[in-house]
C-alpha cells in the first residue's frame, strides 16, 4: 500500500512536557493538499491526520472541499474574512465546530486563522460563533487585566478566553493547575527568556511556574488544560 507524503509529516513540539516559545513571524509556509490554503504548524502529531495546531493563510479564492472534523475544530480568525456554507466570519470571530461537523470552508478576499484540529473529542460540544469585537470584557486574574471567556464546559479541561494587559501590568503563572498555551496577538509579553512580540506562541508544561509581564501592553489568546 503506497503512503501518501501528507501522512509522513514530522511530529512538532509533540511533547508537552517541554516549554515551547515559537516566534511564527519567522516560519516558512508550508503547502496543504488545496494547493490555495498554506499552514504554520506549531503543534502536530500523527501527520495529516492527526491533532495539530497551526496558523492557517487562506489565498484570495482559496477554498478546500467538503470535509468532516473527526475531534472537533477551533477557529480564531485574525485578519481578512473567513467562510463556509454556514456564514462568513471576519477578524475576530471565534468558532468551535465539534466532533463531527462538516463544510466547505473558503475565503473570497483571503484570510488568515489560528486553528486547532482534532483535539476537542465530545458529541455535547456546542457549535459556538462569538464576534469577539463585540463581546463583553470582564476583570481578570490580576490588576490591569481584563478577560472574554471564549469556552469552557463541564466535563472537558480545557479552558480558553482571551486577554487584555494595561502597560505595566504583571500576572503569576501558577503552572500546577495546568498546561498553559498563548498567541500573543498585539503588544508584547515577557517571562524568564525574555521578551515576545506579537505573533509568539508560547506552551508551558503542567507544573511550570513564573512571572509574566508586559511593559507595553498586550492582548492575548490563552488556552488552559486543567489536570
Amino acid at each position: 500500500m503506497s503512503v501518501s507524503p501528507s501522512d509522513v509529516l514530522p511530529d512538532c513540539h509533540a511533547d508537552f512536557d517541554q516549554r515551547i516559545a515559537v516566534d511564527t513571524t519567522a516560519l516558512a509556509w508550508e503547502s496543504s493538499p488545496s494547493g490555495t490554503v498554506w499552514r504554520k504548524p506549531l503543534y502536530r502529531m500523527g501527520g495529516e491526520h492527526g491533532p495539530v495546531t497551526s496558523l492557517v493563510r487562506y489565498a484570495p479564492g482559496g477554498s478546500f472541499r467538503s470535509h468532516f472534523h473527526p475531534e472537533g475544530e477551533e477557529i480564531l480568525v485574525l485578519a481578512g474574512v473567513f467562510a463556509d456554507e454556514h456564514g462568513h466570519y471576519p477578524a475576530g470571530t471565534y468558532l468551535l465546530n465539534p466532533d463531527g461537523s462538516h463544510h466547505s470552508p473558503r475565503s473570497d478576499p483571503g484570510c488568515l486563522l489560528f486553528v486547532r484540529l482534532r483535539q476537542y473529542p465530545g458529541a455535547d460540544r456546542p457549535r459556538m460563533v462569538l464576534d469577539t469585537t463585540t463581546g463583553e470584557w470582564r476583570p481578570g486574574p490580576a490588576p490591569g487585566i481584563l478577560i472574554q471567556p471564549l469556552y469552557s464546559q463541564i466535563g472537558y479541561s480545557e479552558r480558553m478566553h482571551l486577554e487584555r494587559w494595561m502597560p505595566g501590568t504583571t500576572r503569576p503563572r501558577d503552572g500546577h493547575s495546568g498546561r498553559e498555551e498563548i498567541l500573543i496577538l498585539a503588544g508584547e509579553l515577557c517571562d524568564e527568556w525574555g521578551v515576545h512580540g506579537s505573533g509568539s506562541w508560547l506552551r508551558y508544561p503542567s507544573g511550570d511556574a513564573g512571572l509574566f509581564r508586559s511593559a507595553a501592553g498586550c492582548q492575548l489568546y490563552v488556552r488552559v488544560v486543567l489536570v
